[in-house]
This record gives structure tokens, C-alpha cells and sequence, in this order.
């Protein structure tokens, strides 16, 4: 499969639409985005529809674009990928030489899924926790006192802790009315003993996730836990729960109530569907919302199988993202969900998709020779139009933008005031900001002239659900591994968190000695505490 491996820049299609580049579509001709361009310019989904005629896009940029998708072998490659083929490598060097089998979490609804082996294992995971979560509610799981834990503190850190944090906060408008989460993952230890203020030890789970079950972070809060557990007279080995690697050091029957896995082929960032996100999920929802949240996540995957760029939403988002960053050279992505249940999914899109494609080596382990990852940011709207939106409109940074929209409200208390809904005003401002981003506005006064020509695009849905949920970060994940394909980078690994670690370790280490053996630079001046 090496032989088959390319950047962007050595494909054919790439100088077509590098010329194409030099004038693309003007978003602020008069009639530029005619009720044709708007309706046309929209490719239909699972669960959500993306409408992208806000886009510098032609249909020869299209048409480039899938020739640029079809000579990388993008859905080729993400087809190998989901089979199970080894793609976290690089030629000529040591890497971790692992399959990524994110996807085979949720391929357990196929009869013929994509990889047998990795489905039957998410299968008799799956199964524990229908079975744990059953005990849980028949009250045969319970405290030392025979009451129903109603709590869950969820420690992690890293992958571990962002997706699923952010779908927890995007569903708890489905959680069980008895049971609440929180996590607990900065190692700053305020972080860990402002939530132990918070909750009831005698009637609180605590979920430690790390597949190493060496992650420094996340042992060190376990630590502060499990010894305000005993300082309350509760046994942590009655309380605690694990998921981590099959024969980890967390795999422990004598530490932990039970156990959960999860295998080399799952990466981090990518291991929301993963026993990772699903016992906590299950907790807080209840098993038949996490199979819909799979479900969703399973259909997304399958979708981004499909060879024609106008019918594959994942694949437009990621070539489109691709036009925007290496031919219009936009270098930063800021996501906007029209939602508050998403508050923190783009912290999670940072790490998942900076963290796999902030790569400057190829994986034939040649330099990169145009730029890869995009820097991702993002917060709600409408809060963001009262902060950082200035820029977008008339700052000197050109921004690619992903609004993301939902036609009715996840719980579905509203109001009419002023003649219209909250959620109406709601979508209203997306799609306002939408068409103001791309034609901007002329004016005498050049402070209130708005140039235009910002891109942008929405991703719809009906509403946000644990089904839409799953095929949204599924959605997202394929985005990410198709521009990896692009840059011809290795997605999956992390060398560059590796540095910090180990400095860190040598700091720590000369904190706790008293004279003797420092440097890197005395230990940073003791510790920075410098004198």
C-alpha cells in the first residue's frame, strides 16, 4: 500500500485548481447567490444536510476536487482503514505499526462489517456494559450502604476526557433524571477537589479511563479520589470502575469493580464510540441511547464510502476544507455550533483534528512541502457574535467558518416573543451571519464597510439527538482522516505531546531533589521558582 501513498501537491488535479485559485467564484457579484446557487449547492446527508453555496466554489472547482479525492484514493484508503489495515506507520522508521479501528466500535449493526474481529470485540463490550448497567438499575451494583450510586466522575484526560465530555454536555438533555456526571482531568488539583466538593462520595462511581493505565494525569486525580473515598470510609474497590487496555496495569480485579477495554487500534481523540465514551454514556442515558448514538456514527461511516464527492458530506467538508487552506491559504477553521448542547464540542475538534494533523512529515517520512493541519477554534453562537465575530467580518485574518444549526430545539421549551421563537431568532442569526460573511456590504464609511467573500458553510440537522450526535462526530472524524489522506501525514500518531512529557518528567524530578544532577537549564530555575 506505500507505493499508493501521495500528497495533493504531486497529484495531476492539483495545478488545475491551482489556477483556478487565482479568481475563484466572487461570493459579492451582484446575484451571486441566487435561490439556484442556494438550492443547488447543498449535499444531503445523514442526519444533516451541508449547504455550501457560501463557498469560493465553482463546479470545475468541484470537479477538481473529486479528481484530487479520486488520485489520493481518499475513500480507497478510509475502505482499507475501516478493513483494518495497518495506516499508523511511517516508511523507513519506527512507528507504532497499529491498525485504527475507531470505526469497528459502531460497525455492530452490519451482518457483513467492515472488520469481523474488531467488531466482536466492541460486541462482547458492549454486552458487559448492557449487563453492568442492568445490574446497576436492579440495584445488585450498589454502596455500602445498599443505596443506588446516582453519580459518576469521569477522570481522564487528553481523548479521554474531551469527547466525552463534550457529548455528554450535547445529550444531558437525555439523561436520567436521578444521575449526573463529571470529569475531572486537568491535573491541577483544584480541578479534582472542586468536584469532590461537589458530589456525595457514598453514592458516587468513579470511572478511570486510560489505555495505558499509565497516564500520569489521570493516576495522580484517581489518587486524590480514591483517597477521599477512604478518608469517608468507602472501600474505592467497590466504587471504582476502569477502562483501559486489555492487561494494563489498570486491569486489576483487586483495584477495580469492574473492568472495560480498549485495544491498540483505538486512538484517543478517536475513542468517543469506544467503551471510552459508552460507559459513561450509559450511566448518565441508559443502553438504548448509546446504541443510537452508535447507530448514528455507524451510518456516517458507511456514508463516507461513497466515491462521489457531491454525495459524500464528510468528504465535500474535508475537500472543501482542503481548497480553503492550501489554494485560498486560510489558515485557521473556526467551528460554530447554534447550540449550546455543543458548547464543547470544538475543544474536542482541536485536539482531534490538530492533534492528528498538526504533522510537518509525511508518512513516506519526507517533509511536508505544503501546509497540513489548519489551527481549529471555535465557541457557540450567538455568544460568539458578541466576541470574536468583529474579526471574522472585517479583521485582516481570513477565517474558514463551520456554523452548525439545528431547526428545532433539543428540549423544547420555548417562548414567542416579539412575534418569533427563541429558536427562531436562533437560526435566523446563523443564517444572517451566513450570508453576511459572504457578501459583506459597501458604505462610504470605510469602518462599516464589510468586504465579503468570507467562506463559510452550515451543517443542518433537525435536531440534536444521541442518533444525529454519532453521525456528527462521525462526520467529523472521517473530515479529519480524509485530509490526513490529503497531506499524505500519519493521523494517528502523537510524537510532538511526547517532548513535553519527558521534560516535564526531568522537572518534576529535579523539584523533588534537593541539590545535585539538574540542567535542562537548572531544572528551568528550580522549578521556576527561580531566586
Amino acid at each position: 500500500m506505500a507505493n499508493t501513498w501521495r500528497s495533493i501537491d504531486e497529484c495531476k488535479a492539483f495545478a488545475g485548481l491551482k489556477r483556478l485559485a487565482e479568481s475563484p467564484f466572487d461570493l459579492t457579484a451582484n446575484a451571486a447567490l441566487s435561490p439556484e446557487r442556494l438550492q443547488n449547492f447543498v449535499c444531503k446527508g445523514v442526519e444533516f444536510d451541508l449547504l455550501y453555496a457560501c463557498q469560493r466554489v465553482t463546479p470545475e472547482v468541484l470537479d477538481g476536487l473529486q479528481s484530487l479525492a479520486d488520485e489520493c484514493m481518499l475513500v480507497d484508503q478510509f475502505k482499507q482503514m475501516r478493513e483494518g489495515a495497518v495506516m499508523n506507520r511511517l516508511e523507513n522508521y519506527p512507528s507504532e505499526e497499529r491498525q485504527v479501528l475507531h470505526t469497528a466500535c459502531r460497525d455492530i449493526f452490519s451482518r457483513d462489517p467492515a472488520c469481523e474481529a474488531a467488531s466482536n470485540q466492541a460486541k462482547t463490550e458492549l454486552e458487559k456494559l448492557k449487563v453492568f448497567l442492568h445490574e446497576l438499575d436492579q440495584g445488585l451494583v450498589c454502596n455500602a450502604s445498599g443505596e443506588s450510586f446516582d453519580t459518576l466522575i469521569h477522570i481522564g484526560i487528553g481523548g479521554s476526557d474531551l469527547g466525552p465530555r463534550s457529548i455528554y454536555e450535547a445529550l444531558s438533555a437525555y439523561k436520567k433524571k436521578s444521575r449526573g456526571v463529571y470529569f475531572i482531568s486537568n491535573v491541577d488539583p483544584d480541578d479534582s477537589a472542586a468536584i469532590l466538593e461537589r458530589v456525595d462520595l457514598l453514592r458516587t462511581l468513579v470511572l478511570v479511563v486510560s489505555k495505558s493505565g499509565t497516564t500520569l494525569e489521570t493516576l495522580s486525580n484517581e489518587s486524590m479520589v480514591r483517597t477521599a473515598l477512604k478518608e469517608a470510609g468507602l472501600d474505592p474497590a467497590r466504587q471504582c470502575l476502569a477502562v483501559t487496555g486489555e492487561s494494563s496495569p489498570m486491569d486489576n480485579p483487586d483495584r477495580y469493580l469492574r473492568s472495560f477495554y480498549m485495544y491498540d487500534y483505538i486512538g484517543g481523540r478517536f475513542s468517543s464510540t469506544s467503551m471510552v465514551g459508552a460507559v459513561m454514556l450509559g450511566f448518565a442515558l441508559g443502553y438504548d441511547q448509546v446504541l443510537e448514538f452508535l447507530q448514528g456514527a455507524s451510518l456516517m461511516d458507511e456514508a463516507a464510502g461513497e466515491k462521489d464527492l457531491r454525495k459524500n458530506l464528510p468528504l465535500l467538508l474535508a475537500m472543501l476544507g482542503v481548497w480553503n487552506h492550501n489554494f485560498l491559504a486560510m489558515d485557521t477553521v473556526a467551528i460554530l455550533p447554534y447550540s449550546q448542547g455543543l458548547h464543547r464540542f470544538p475543544a474536542h475538534l482541536q485536539q482531534c483534528d490538530m492533534e492528528s494533523n498538526g504533522k510537518s512529515v509525511q508518512r513516506n517520512s519526507r517533509q511536508v512541502q505544503i501546509k497540513s493541519g489548519p489551527i481549529v477554534w471555535g465557541e457557540p453562537g450567538t455568544n460568539g457574535q458578541h466576541a470574536f465575530y468583529q474579526l471574522l467580518h472585517q479583521g485582516t485574518e481570513d477565517v474558514a467558518v463551520e456554523f452548525i444549526g439545528f431547526r428545532q430545539s433539543q428540549r423544547g421549551k420555548d417562548l414567542v416573543i416579539q412575534g418569533s421563537s427563541s429558536q427562531q431568532k436562533l437560526i435566523a442569526n446563523l443564517l444572517a451571519q451566513s450570508m453576511a460573511l459572504a457578501v459583506g456590504k459597501d458604505d462610504e464609511n470605510p469602518n462599516r464597510r464589510f468586504s465579503g467573500n468570507r467562506v463559510n458553510v452550515i451543517l443542518m440537522a433537525k435536531r440534536l439527538t444521541p442518533k444525529s450526535m454519532g453521525a456528527l462526530l462521525a462526520l467529523y472524524e472521517a473530515k479529519i482522516v480524509f485530509q490526513g489522506f490529503c497531506w499524505n501525514v500519519n493521523s494517528f500518531d502523537q510524537e510532538g505531546v511526547q517532548l513535553g512529557k519527558v521534560l516535564a518528567g526531568q522537572i518534576l524530578s529535579a523539584m523533588l531533589v534537593k541539590a545535585g544532577g539538574e540542567s535542562v537549564a537548572a531544572a528551568f530555575l528550580k522549578a521556576a521558582g527561580i531566586k
